[in-house]
């Protein structure tokens, strides 16, 4: 148990990234400057787009096609979510949808792993966010996540222009790329990542079916509860399954008391600035606790215009409903996984008569 709690806590984080921390802070910071002198929630879109992108490292060789793939696709994810939040079979078919896509990402290695997590985080904020502010488009809404996007890129090409490297890095071959991703597919057992999929194809569509039948506000807290929980972990998955609900439970309740503290949008805007800072300089290399960090920005984000802090039983009832549905569909994995995936035992050769 010792050597488990070690492994969680431990980081991995590397030397800090100072160029893009900057850019982040720069990127969500206008934005939210701006809504809080107009008080509309488009410009919460425009700075989630800019933290989305500025997940991906401008300097690497891949950074600028990744962060542009994090802009385009957290876009669409972000509009199909608003768009999908008032019909349930929709709510449903596009949880289920990205709850695979998740699994498919996750099998072939971290980083693409860490961009379904977030593609996830932006279709969970896209269906919590309807009804709550001044925009009822998805169109609207994945227009204004994409310019926050394009303006962080417009910052990333400036830190490279500035180290005398070139706008656009040179691209590896697509043969590369499938040779990689054929490697790390092959590692993982066929039947195993299969009862994976199947839980997260389940897990997203429970969730995002709970979310519409409820109909309460901020909603995003279920389904991000659900999605940070699903992780690529074929062994003792319920015993994780069960530690991940109950820190998720507990981030929750020290969100909610952050919160409830500061209340005022300015305030929270105040102190939500650095940590982002901080938080993109000391981004975790670890699958796991990459995605907590991230969702935890995700979250403040989203709820740094709101003025409903005296109301904490709504953030509480999502987070427990969706801890719920997560240890649920973490146990019938579990049970499926010692009935299917165990191997069958090998005849032996019958003995040969002379």
């Amino acid at each position: 148990m010792r050597n488990l709690l070690s492994r969680s806590l431990s980081w991995h984080a590397g030397p800090p990234t100072w160029g893009p921390a900057l850019m982040a802070g720069m990127g969500c910071g206008l934005p939210l400057v701006l809504g809080l002198f107009t008080s509309h929630s488009g410009f919460l879109w425009a700075a989630t787009g800019a933290f989305q992108a500025a997940l991906a490292n401008p300097y690497h060789r891949l950074g600028m096609l990744r962060m542009s793939l994090l802009t385009s696709l957290g876009a669409i994810a972000a509009g199909m979510g608003f768009w999908a939040a008032s019909h349930p079979l929709l709510s449903l078919a596009s949880f289920a949808f990205m709850g695979l896509l998740l699994a498919v990402m996750q099998r072939y290695g971290t980083e693409f792993g860490k961009l379904g997590a977030g593609l996830a985080a932006c279709l969970c904020l896209g269906q919590g966010q309807a009804g709550l502010g001044n925009l009822h488009n998805g169109l609207a809404v994945g227009a204004l996540f994409a310019i926050g996007g394009l303006w962080v890129m417009l910052l990333a090409f400036a830190l490279r222009a500035s180290w005398g490297m070139r706008l656009w890095p040179l691209m590896p071959r697509l043969g590369n790329f499938a040779r990689v991703m054929r490697r790390h597919a092959q590692r993982l057992p066929q039947r195993l990542w299969l009862i994976h999929a199947l839980a997260c194809t389940l897990a997203g569509a429970l969730a995002g079916l709970a979310v519409n039948l409820s109909g309460l506000p901020r909603g995003y807290w279920l389904t991000l509860t659900v999605m940070t929980t699903i992780q690529m972990d074929l062994n003792n998955s319920l015993e994780r399954g069960i530690q991940r609900s109950l820190g998720s439970l507990i981030g929750a309740l020290i969100l909610i008391g952050i919160g409830s503290w500061l209340r005022s949008p300015a305030l929270l805007v105040a102190c939500m600035l650095p940590l982002i800072v901080l938080s993109r300089a000391y981004i975790a290399h670890h699958y796991g606790l990459f995605v907590v960090q991230t969702t935890v920005c995700f979250v403040l984000l989203a709820e740094s215009l709101s003025n409903d802090w005296h109301l904490p039983e709504l953030r509480l009832y999502n987070t427990l409903l969706g801890a719920g549905l997560a240890l649920l569909v973490a146990y019938l994995a579990h049970r499926v996984r010692l009935r299917w995936a165990t191997p069958a035992p090998r005849m032996e050769a019958a003995p040969q008569g002379d």
